[in-house]
C-alpha cells in the first residue's frame, strides 16, 4: 500500500515492549509528532488528533538488519554447478557485473529493499556487491522520497585481496570486471587509498573482507584509519581464526560472521569494545537450497552460547543475497532471526539484537532502536507477545518509518 503520514498521530496497542529493560506497557499508547516519537504512555490525551487503534497488538521499534546485500539475489545452482567453480554457490550472482546493467540491479534493490521495510526492518546496513555506487544511489533515492524502503547504510565497494570471491576470468576483462565489485589492497597505502574512493560516493560505512588472513592486521589498520579520520566505522567479514585476530589487532568496529572466533577473541572483542555481528544465514534450513548439516547446526549452537556467556556485545545480520522460494527478502530475514531461539538464544536477546544493540553499533542510538521521546517514529506491530513466541516477528501487521504507515 502507498504510505501514509500524518503531521500529528495517535497509535494505541495493547502493549509496547521495552527491549532495553524488557518491561512491557499495557495498554499503550504513542503519541507521534513531524516524525518523530513526541510521548510514550498508558494513556495520553490528545483531542483532535488522529488515532490509530491496533487492539490487542504488541509494539515494536522497527527492525534493524546489521548485514544485508540489497542488489543480489542468489539462485543456487545445480550441485554438478557448484563442484565444478570456486566459490560456485555465489557464482552466478558475484557475476551480475557482466551479466546486468547497474540500472537492473539498482532496481532489484529497490523491490528487495520494499520487501524489507514491508516485513518491519526500517533500517538496513548494506555491505557490499551492490557494483560501484548501486547501494548510495538507493539509499539517496528512498531519502529523497523517490522510492520506499528502510534507512540505508551503504558500503559501495567492498575492499578486498584480488580473487577472494571470483577467480579464473578472462584476463583481459578481469580488471575492469572485479573494479565494479572490489577495491584491492596491496600494501598500506593501497588499503588507504581503498578508503579514499569509496569516500567518493558518499558511503556510510567501510566494508572489507579478510580470508585465510590475506589482508594484514598492518592493512587493517590503515584502513581502520583512514575511516575513523571520516567518522566511518569499519565492519570486517571474518570467518577464520587468523582473519579474525588480524581484524581485532587492526581495531575494527564490528566483526561480520566470526564463526570460528576463539574464547580468547571474544574476550578481546568484548574488551576493546568490538561488535560482534552474528549472521545465522542458513541455520536451521531457512534457505532450503543451503541445508545445514547436524554438525554445522550445532557449531552454530555453540559459538551463540559462547557469545552470550562472553558479554562480547553483539548485534544480527541476515546476509540476506539468497533467493529464496515462497518468501519475500523480508520474510525470509525475520524466519532467520527467529530461528536463533532454536541456538538457546532468549527471544529477549533477539529483539535487542536488531533494535537497541543495533542501533548502537551503527552510531544512531539517539535515533532509532527504541520507542521514546525525541526518536524518529519507526515502529511495528506483531499480532502477539514476541517475548514468548519469537516467531511473532515474522508476522509484521503494522510498519510505520519517519511517522509514515507503509504497513496496516
Amino acid at each position: 500500500m502507498a504510505s501514509i503520514s500524518a503531521a500529528a498521530l495517535l497509535i494505541l496497542a495493547g502493549h509496547l515492549l521495552d527491549p532495553r529493560s524488557g518491561n512491557v506497557l499495557s495498554p499503550a499508547a504513542v503519541l507521534v509528532e513531524e516524525g518523530k516519537i513526541k510521548e510514550v504512555a498508558s494513556h495520553i490525551a490528545a483531542p483532535g488528533v488522529p488515532a490509530i487503534d491496533l487492539g490487542s497488538a504488541t509494539l515494536l521499534p522497527g527492525l534493524i538488519d546489521c548485514h544485508t546485500h540489497l542488489l543480489l539475489n542468489v539462485k543456487v545452482p545445480s550441485d554438478a554447478e557448484v563442484n565444478d567453480r570456486y566459490n560456485g554457490k555465489f557464482a552466478p550472482d558475484l557475476l551480475l557485473a557482466i551479466v546486468e546493467s547497474p540500472s537492473k540491479r539498482v532496481l532489484l534493490g529497490a523491490q528487495k529493499a520494499r520487501e524489507d521495510l514491508e516485513s518491519g526492518f526500517t533500517t538496513v546496513r548494506n555491505l557490499g556487491h551492490s557494483g560501484i555506487d548501486g547501494d548510495t544511489a538507493l539509499r539517496d533515492a528512498i531519502n529523497a522520497g523517490r522510492l520506499v524502503g528502510p534507512r540505508i547504510l551503504a558500503s559501495a565497494r567492498k575492499i578486498a585481496q584480488r580473487g577472494d570471491y571470483v577467480q579464473n576470468l578472462n584476463p583481459a576483462l578481469a580488471d575492469a570486471i572485479l573494479r565494479q565489485e572490489f577495491l584491492s589492497v596491496n600494501g598500506v597505502d593501497s588499503a588507504r587509498q581503498a578508503v579514499y574512493e569509496n569516500l567518493l560516493y558518499g558511503v556510510d560505512v567501510i566494508k572489507m573482507a579478510i580470508d585465510d588472513g590475506n589482508i594484514t592486521a598492518a592493512e587493517v589498520g590503515a584502513i581502520v584509519d583512514e575511516a575513523h579520520k571520516q567518522h566511518l566505522k569499519v565492519a570486517a567479514h571474518a570467518v577464520d581464526t587468523l582473519s579474525i585476530q588480524n581484524a581485532i589487532d587492526g581495531g575494527v568496529d564490528s566483526i561480520e560472521h566470526g564463526n570460528f572466533a576463539t574464547e580468547e577473541q571474544l574476550k578481546q572483542m568484548r574488551d576493546k569494545g568490538i561488535w560482534f555481528d552474528l549472521t545465522p544465514t542458513t541455520y536451521g534450513g531457512v534457505i532450503q537450497s543451503l541445508p545445514p548439516t547436524e554438525k554445522s547446526r550445532q557449531r552454530y549452537k555453540d559459538l551463540v552460547q559462547r557469545v552470550l556467556k562472553s558479554g562480547v556485545r553483539f548485534t544480527l545480520g541476515s546476509d540476506m543475497c539468497w533467493y529464496v522460494e515462497g518468501k519475500t527478502s523480508g520474510e525470509a530475514t525475520a524466519a532467520i532471526f527467529a530461528a536463533l531461539r532454536d541456538t538457546g538464544m532468549p527471544a529477549i536477546d533477539i529483539i535487542r539484537a536488531i533494535t537497541i544493540n543495533a542501533a548502537e553499533m551503527l552510531g544512531w542510538q539517539d535515533r532509532i532502536g527504541s520507542i521514546e521521546p525525541g526518536k524518529f517514529a519507526d515502529i511495528v506491530a506483531v499480532p502477539a507477545d514476541p517475548l514468548a513466541d519469537i516467531h511473532q516477528i515474522e508476522h509484521v501487521t503494522f510498519v510505520m518509518k519517519d511517522g509514515q504507515i507503509i504497513k496496516k
